[in-house]
């Protein structure tokens, strides 16, 4: 008999929003599970320190700068990644942004950075990396969706909508590649108590009602996230493929 195994050792993993927050746990996590890891985000410098410490600890890793704010540059990312690795085994979608603002405050500016960022992008950058997979017959993609594209958020308008999206983006592609081989799942996590997360629940009144509603009783840490992808990432999870795991504590239970 086989037992699951969250060993990665020859897979080549690519990361977006590596630089920092979740993604960078990410990134660590699977390559301390054996990955080699191409890293992306905007900040050059943090991605350097990201693949040093990878390297440090005696595994591969590259890393690309891009801008998911602009399509075409991600794209070109992705096919960059592809050139020097020749195959991506692994795709996280991390990448996010925020901009909290009640409904009738959203700029144009906002909404479009959120929707550029969170789901276009991202879709084309899948789009680019799944004909790769396709070819290999296998692949697995994880989205970093939120508990924000299960139910609605107060003053989270465009961000539920890119949220939400991308959740049917996950089960739509589930449902076109799993003939290939391929798994596509999400993740929903709650507040992650990262520089993003810190700064939207900032406020301590805003803050203490969320936390009112998670049953566990605590904001997420990124570990709580990365150990989920990690699962996602692995053979452990090869029959679970359009899933939505929360990771938020049973907010979304309620």
């Amino acid at each position: 008999m086989v037992y699951p195994s969250f060993d990665l050792s020859g897979k080549v993993a690519m990361v977006t929003g590596a630089s920092k927050g979740i993604g960078r746990s990410i990134a660590l996590t699977l390559a301390n599970a054996g990955a080699d890891i191409i890293a992306t985000a905007r900040n050059e410098e943090e991605l350097k320190e990201l693949v040093s410490e990878i390297k440090g600890k005696g595994k591969n890793a590259i890393y690309i700068p891009a801008d998911l704010n602009n399509t075409e540059d991600a794209v070109k990312m992705a096919n960059k990644a592809l050139e020097i690795f020749g195959r991506i085994d692994i795709l996280v979608n991390n990448a996010g942004v925020s901009f909290p603002q009640p409904a009738l405050e959203v700029t144009e500016e906002a909404w479009d950075t959120t929707m550029n960022v969170n789901i276009k992008s991202l879709f084309f950058i899948t789009q680019v990396v799944g004909k790769k997979m396709i070819e290999h017959k296998k692949g697995k993609i994880i989205n970093i969706s939120s508990q924000a594209g299960i139910v609605g958020i107060e003053d989270h308008s465009a961000y539920c909508t890119s949220k939400g999206g991308l959740i049917l983006l996950t089960k739509v592609l589930a449902i076109e590649w799993g003939k290939y081989g391929i798994n596509i799942n999400a993740v929903a996590p709650t507040v992650i108590l990262t520089p993003m997360g810190e700064k939207a629940w900032s406020d301590p009144e805003k803050r203490a009602k969320m936390l009112e509603q998670i049953p566990l009783g605590r904001f997420g840490y990124p570990e709580d996230v990365s150990g989920t992808v990690l699962f996602l990432a692995s053979s452990a999870s090869d029959l679970i493929t359009g899933a939505v795991i929360p990771v938020d504590g049973g907010y979304t239970a309620r």
